[in-house]
């Protein structure tokens, strides 16, 4: 493995289970020494544990309390997420709230406090996991989409601000990926399509997906660990999908 990030610090919100723990491990294996963050104290703890890092037990739906925090971090892997899926009339208000707190709101706060030390120290990566719904949308994920779409918006800004002091920053775009977090959407998908749970992955998940299988955690870390690596110090303000051809319709 390259350990092109020997001596740096790295920061993964998300990081207990699925891409963010996959990320934490390609990082670790990288030379970086990770602080994996999430809400879920006892499996960031494992995490850290396994790559030799630190946890930091989080709530990030907690936007104030990240008001004047300030990071000592290298890069910065902001993959936190959660999803609610229901038709915009019903959509419940709180719900499209946190979805933006959690998913817009905290990486904003998360670079404006890693981004003095990373200006400093006149080196950084700012990669934020969006989606393919960052670059198109679905129906019935009116939170989610909207807050990817600021999210890619975001990384732009922060790329504009900060090549002149050698900090980059990117979006990765997954398709539907194996994680917990798209598990757990089998149920609504169905209720809100109409269709059976066991027919949500072909018609749903896969339908405009020329590759026909989910995202695995450890490609999208794969090409994470590239984006922070020596090769890639010119790739910034960019989208790089990883969504088996879907956006290419």
């Amino acid at each position: 493995m390259n350990a092109s990030l020997t001596g740096r610090r790295a920061l993964v919100t998300g990081g207990a289970s699925g891409i963010g723990a996959a990320c934490a491990r390609e990082l670790a294996a990288r030379g970086a020494h990770v602080t994996v963050a999430d809400v879920d104290g006892d499996g960031a703890k494992a995490v850290a544990q396994e790559v030799g890092g630190e946890a930091w037990v989080v709530d990030l739906s907690d936007t104030r309390a990240l008001d004047d925090l300030r990071l000592d971090t290298d890069v910065l892997v902001n993959n936190a997420g959660i999803q609610r899926v229901s038709p915009l009339q019903d959509f419940v208000p709180d719900d499209f709230r946190l979805v933006h707190r959690i998913m817009l709101e905290a990486p904003f706060l998360l670079v404006r406090a890693a981004l003095p030390g990373m200006y400093e120290r006149g080196w950084g990566r700012v990669v934020n996991i969006s989606s393919v719904h960052g670059l198109v949308a679905s129906p019935f994920k009116s939170a989610y989409v909207s807050a990817k779409h600021g999210l890619e918006g975001l990384s732009k800004v922060t790329a504009l601000e900060g090549g002149e002091h050698g900090v980059t920053s990117v979006c990765v775009n997954p398709g539907y990926v194996r994680t917990p977090l798209v598990e757990k959407q089998m149920a609504e998908q169905a209720r809100v399509h109409g269709i059976p749970e066991s027919e949500v992955l072909a018609r749903v998940m896969l339908a405009e997906s020329a590759v026909k299988r989910l995202v695995e955690p450890h490609e999208v870390a794969a090409l994470v660990g590239w984006l922070t690596g020596p090769d890639a110090a010119m790739v910034s303000g960019a989208s790089w999908t990883i969504d088996g051809g879907w956006s290419a319709r």
